[in-house]
């Protein structure tokens, strides 16, 4: 279960932030977790909630959003929306697609608490 490791960047990206802009605690976390990016939302938030007893987190909201992937399609010429690598093309049903977007994790936001 790789996103208990991911879960555990997550936490040392929020402990490097508290450092740098010395807030209290985080009350509110958004993630995005690209259709691309291999990560299983469900296990991420179970991970994350396992960690947030006695840290910097603890009680706080966990959002996971989960955009669609971009690709470019060969023969059209154009991006495209994709969920799967697996996808055709939606226009012109072709398998030739360069993924251009949607493998990211990355935090979005913060809402933090300063004491």
């Amino acid at each position: 279960m790789h996103e208990m490791s991911l879960a555990g960047g997550i936490l040392q990206v929020l402990e490097d932030s508290q450092r740098r802009e010395g807030f209290a605690r985080v009350t509110a976390l958004r993630l995005e977790a690209g259709a691309l990016s291999g990560v299983e939302v469900r296990a991420l938030r179970f991970a994350l909630e396992s960690l947030q007893p006695g840290s910097l987190f603890e009680g706080a909201r966990i959002d996971i959003d989960e955009p669609p992937a971009q690709a470019w399609c060969m023969p059209c010429s154009e991006s495209v929306e994709i969920r799967s690598r697996l996808d055709a093309c939606p226009r012109c049903g072709s398998h030739q697609l360069q993924p251009t977007s949607g493998t990211e994790l990355r935090v979005v936001d913060l809402r933090v608490q300063d004491d």
